[in-house]
């Protein structure tokens, strides 16, 4: 019998509702939020259901909006010993803001968090994956918030997010934040997404669950899924006078994934990000590597 160490994957969730999602930003003002139905405390609810039930620890990137509205959903993550992470307060991308309103944004959210759950929130992620060349000065603030990682950047191409030629593992930004970027899989000098979210929802199980063990049988980082607590809800409304390609990406197999996570969940097992990189993130400030130098 081998004395190896179970390797054990990242389990993320991004904590926002149906109607927050980037794809809808622009028919869905933010005055509007509260007079839509909220959905994102039951579906959450049955997530940590499902993850109580298969013995998975996960971070829970939280909107502060969120968390403002349903505290007692904050106590349950924290309670049940997943990590609490940031995703922002208003789930703006990060690209659409200015150096000031990202500080606010951000700030924000992390006292909320902290006041609710009485403990620190290390971890950040941008909406929509909203870091990219254009604005690394978003490392400094998340330094000077006190933060430690992120968990930013999807290094594929995308019609509203990534930077493919950006590292795949986890390196330390030259503010010293430590960005674990989203897994994907490197093929013929391509990188191909396999980190979850809609293309797991999308894409058939078997692909998805190929994909995942050629990652862990020929990478040395761990492999980091992610998804949202309205991918497994089938009867939330449906939004209208959104663009076919959103729809088609928002809605498309919702009644089938809530199976799929069981299917993962039995599959692997899972770890938050603080229990995978929490090493790393304490030396990160006597790191010599900086810049896109791979951890």
């Amino acid at each position: 019998m081998s004395n190896q160490p179970v390797r054990k994957s990242i389990l993320t969730v991004d904590v926002e509702d149906y109607f927050q999602v980037s794809a809808f930003e622009n028919i869905i003002e933010h005055r509007q939020w509260d007079n839509l139905e909220h959905r994102v405390e039951a579906n959450t609810q049955r997530i940590l259901d499902l993850f109580a039930n298969h013995n998975a620890t996960a971070t829970f990137f939280v909107l502060g909006w969120v968390a403002e509205r349903y505290p007692a959903l904050i106590k349950r993550i924290v309670d049940d010993g997943h990590e609490l992470a940031s995703h922002g307060y208003g789930h703006q991308r990060l690209t659409n803001l200015t150096p000031a309103q990202v500080l606010e944004d951000i700030k924000k959210s992390k006292d909320i968090l902290e006041d609710l759950a009485g403990k620190e929130v290390v971890g950040y992620r941008a909406p929509s994956f909203s870091i990219n060349k254009s604005n690394l000065w978003v490392y400094q603030i998340l330094k000077d918030l006190g933060f430690k990682y992120s968990s930013s950047t999807y290094p594929i191409h995308h019609d509203l997010y990534g930077e493919p030629d950006w590292p795949r593992h986890a390196y330390t930004t030259d503010a010293g934040i430590l960005e674990i970027p989203l897994s994907t899989l490197k093929l013929a000098n391509k990188n191909f997404p396999i980190a979850g979210g809609g293309y797991y929802r999308l894409l058939p199980y078997w692909l998805n669950k190929r994909a995942i063990k050629r990652f862990m049988d020929t990478e040395s980082a761990p492999y980091m899924f992610y998804f949202h607590p309205w991918e497994i809800d089938v009867e939330q409304p449906r939004i209208k006078g959104a663009a076919i390609k959103s729809i088609v990406r928002h809605y498309t197999n919702l009644n089938h994934m809530e199976a799929k996570i069981v299917k993962l969940l039995t599959t692997n097992q899972w770890q938050s990000i603080r229990q995978s990189y929490q090493q790393q993130w304490l030396n990160t400030d006597d790191c010599s590597p900086k810049g896109h130098n791979s951890v």
